[in-house]
């Protein structure tokens, strides 16, 4: 055997390793891509949409809110933030509703629908009593409580109707009962007429078409014919064409489409046409916070069913954009919570809550482009009103609580989560316990590997 100079064995040398050509690298398109779409396909990437959109919007709507109710708030010799407090404050309850929302077990929600339903019917009726019921720009849809706070009971119709529409699909379901087009109708379709007759006796037709929508949208979720859609949207159409027809307010609404004046022939187009003069005049980026020239009294409305207008008025293009995509988001998630789940009534009211969102918001701003009627309806989370803001923030903390409750999102989030807790061990001083650690998979990595390995 062959010897070194030393007198020594020679150390037997490891072989080489082959050489492998070096991959070309990756597109850095298709690179940015892969990593957006993986991403995207995280566990909790719906929980941080619902939570960090719904919060953007609202944050920027109280901006909002605030620079364009000024001018409306000295006008009726009233401080300048008045609004703006006010809707800070159902800002702040409805932060704590979302909370409690979002912190309830399926079962809970479930249990609250039948209340929440009966709540809602008796508060509608109640505005029709004489002496009880207020009427504001032409609907007797308000109750006033006292001072100037007053409050619309059919925004909780609403909820309501989603909630106890979605338990009752869900049972319906569990007992394969879907499958006939009696059960899938009745008792939901005429509840839901009935909460729509409250609401149009006080002539609110914008709201009528948000809860028609949510009918629309739970039906289709519990998978009716197209036959039952065709049917029920035509008795839909044949209703809202007489009631176009009956007043003549919703028929100067109807003939303001794409009116490029104020005063187009008989009809009165001041608050459309007003509108759009707001959109033209922001450009990309918008005149500046607080700089609208049509909040000063050309624009009716400026700081709710119009607050889009002003946003695109001051913060431009741009600012528009982003709302649109924050809503686009929202919409997103809780197609994607009400797609993934297991749970029937998990599904039937993640799609209702995000029909409503959805629908609402494409009402608001449709109208306010130009391309539909002007109905009335707010932006959701962004204009002003606590009325709808409240059971709009209800909503939201339960696409959170489904959006938790899905297994993947469940075992991520208990991952993240930091546990202080005290462990036994040999070296600790005193009581024999080492010092509180970061139960995280780092440490619990490190504690799984030998003590020769580094």
């Amino acid at each position: 055997m062959p010897t070194s100079r030393t007198g020594r064995p020679p150390v037997p040398r490891t072989p080489k390793r082959p050489v492998t050509p070096r991959l070309a690298p990756e597109n850095g398109v298709l690179a940015f891509y892969t990593r957006a779409r993986r991403g995207w396909d995280r566990p909790l990437t719906a929980y941080y949409l619902i939570f960090g959109g719904s919060l953007l919007i609202t944050v920027l709507g109280l901006v909002m809110v605030y620079s364009a109710s000024q001018i409306t708030a000295l006008q009726m010799s009233l401080p300048g933030s008045y609004f703006f407090r006010k809707q800070l404050l159902a800002a702040v309850i409805g932060a704590g509703l979302l909370f409690a929302a979002s912190r309830m077990p399926v079962k809970l929600h479930r249990a609250l629908a039948y209340p929440i339903l009966a709540g809602a019917v008796f508060l509608m009726a109640l505005v029709q009593v004489p002496g009880i019921g207020v009427s504001v720009n032409g609907n007797q849809n308000w109750i006033a409580l006292g001072g100037s706070f007053q409050i619309q009971p059919s925004e909780f119709g609403k909820l309501a109707l989603v909630l106890w529409g979605a338990d009752l699909l869900a049972r319906k379901q569990d007992k394969k009962l879907l499958t006939q087009w009696k059960h899938m109708l009745v008792p939901l379709v005429p509840a839901a007429f009935m909460l729509l007759g409250l609401i149009m006796i006080g002539g609110d037709m914008g709201t009528a078409i948000i809860l028609t929508a949510i009918l629309f949208g739970l039906l289709w979720l519990a998978g009716a014919p197209t036959r039952l859609f065709i049917g029920v949207l035509s008795i839909a159409a044949v209703l809202g064409a007489i009631l176009i027809t009956s007043s003549s307010n919703r028929m100067a609404r109807l003939q303001c489409l794409g009116a490029t004046e104020p005063q187009s022939g008989p009809v009165d187009c001041w608050q459309a046409v007003h509108g759009i003069y707001a959109l033209a005049s922001g450009g990309i980026f918008g005149s500046g916070l607080g700089a609208s020239v049509e909040k000063w009294g050309q624009l009716p409305e400026a700081h709710t069913d119009f607050i889009f207008a002003v946003t695109g008025e001051e913060l431009g293009l741009a600012g528009t954009l982003s709302v649109l995509a924050l809503f686009a988001a929202l919409g997103y998630a809780g197609i994607r919570v009400a797609g993934r789940t297991e749970d029937p009534f998990v599904r039937y009211a993640a799609g209702g809550v995000t029909t409503w969102i959805t629908a609402q918001a494409v009402i608001n701003i449709g109208a306010v482009l130009g391309l539909l009627p002007i109905a009335g309806v707010p932006l959701p989370l962004f204009s002003y009103g606590g009325s709808a803001l409240l059971p709009t923030m209800f909503a939201i903390g339960l696409l959170i609580a489904f959006a938790r409750d899905e297994p993947a999102a469940r075992a991520a989030l208990a991952m993240r989560q930091p546990c202080f807790g005290r462990k036994r061990g040999a070296g600790g001083t005193g009581s024999g316990r080492s010092p509180r650690r970061w139960n995280t998979m780092r440490r619990r990595a490190s504690a799984a590997r030998s003590s020769g390995e580094r």
